[in-house]
């Protein structure tokens, strides 16, 4: 089992810059990829970055390359997500995932191949 919780959603204007958490807590925090995705009303739930279990492999979707960062700290079993230059269309409840799967030798983009899901933060970006 494991527990996520998001935080640090909020509303800021564009070009602003939020870091959200996700804290995890369960089975050994190291062994398991995170992914964050988001969905904003009336759209699909979509793939945002994903990172792996060690932190030494990321991946980003194209429409946040260059503007959101994703880290890990494994000693405090928290992954972080810098987004900067934040656009209106930014705005969306953000979600952390965790893919448990080991063998998998991919960051997956996929929602229904990660395990366990935060509750959600909510980020709004103001024009």
């Amino acid at each position: 089992q494991v527990q996520l919780v998001e935080s640090g959603g909020e509303l800021v204007q564009a070009g602003g810059s939020l870091r959200l958490s996700c804290a995890a807590s369960g089975r050994a925090f190291n062994n398991y990829a995170v992914g964050w995705f988001r969905q904003a009303p009336g759209k699909e739930r979509e793939f945002v970055v994903g990172i792996s279990y060690s932190g030494d492999s990321t991946y980003y979707a194209d429409s946040v390359q260059g503007r959101f960062t994703i880290s890990r700290d494994n000693t405090k079993n928290t992954v972080y997500l810098q987004m900067n230059s934040l656009k209106p269309e930014d705005t969306a409840v953000y979600y952390c995932a965790a893919d448990l799967n080991r063998s998998r030798r991919y960051l997956s983009t996929t929602a229904r191949d990660y395990d366990y899901w935060g509750q959600g933060t909510q980020v709004t970006v103001s024009s």
